[in-house]
């Protein structure tokens, strides 16, 4: 029997659906790949800010993501100008991430990450932390307002798994 194209297309569709229930797995316990460590971040400005300087940190901030699909603390506060070393930690089983940005985006994105469980993305805003590790990521807030930090693995973000963060105005006698 002759395969054309149309029966090798099925054939991989077919062999593509079986796989389905481990993709949605995919995010268990491994982290997204990285890259060149010695690359400097992209200073991409965002609604909630721009990658920040590690020589430049006015405070550390240590964040604990748990199975319980809960941060600590449950909600952050800065000031507008403040450079902030995190220092994520996740104590449980699963993989989990730390993701700031505005409540639109992160929604946004969590219902991405529902439809494209293997999607990879590596951005200065997100920390990608497997069970058991730590990681750190430098922040700067250079823009006011009401945003959030969410985990935005498929189930996660729709669990609770996110909180409020504020950037208070800068009073401009600071910085």
């Amino acid at each position: 029997m002759k395969k054309t194209f149309a029966n090798h297309s099925l054939s991989l569709l077919l062999g593509a659906g079986l796989l389905l229930p481990v993709a949605v797995l995919a995010h268990g316990t491994q982290e997204h790949k990285k890259s060149d460590s010695n690359a400097q971040p992209v200073l991409e400005q965002t609604a909630w800010g721009i990658a920040g300087t590690p020589t430049k940190i006015d405070r550390t901030v240590k964040v604990v993501m748990s199975d319980s699909m809960r941060f600590e603390p449950s909600s952050l506060q800065f000031k507008e100008g403040e450079t902030v070393k995190f220092i994520v930690k996740n104590e449980g089983k699963l993989m989990h991430e730390f993701v700031l940005g505005t409540k639109d985006k992160n929604l946004e994105h969590a219902d991405l990450m529902k439809k494209f469980p293997n999607m990879e993305h590596e951005e200065p805003y997100m920390a990608h932390v497997a069970p058991g590790k730590t990681t750190e990521m430098v922040w700067t807030f250079n823009r006011s307002g009401e945003f959030e930090f969410a985990c935005l693995i498929a189930g996660h973000f729709d669990a609770g798994m996110r909180g409020p963060l504020r950037v208070a105005k800068s009073s401009g006698a600071e910085k």
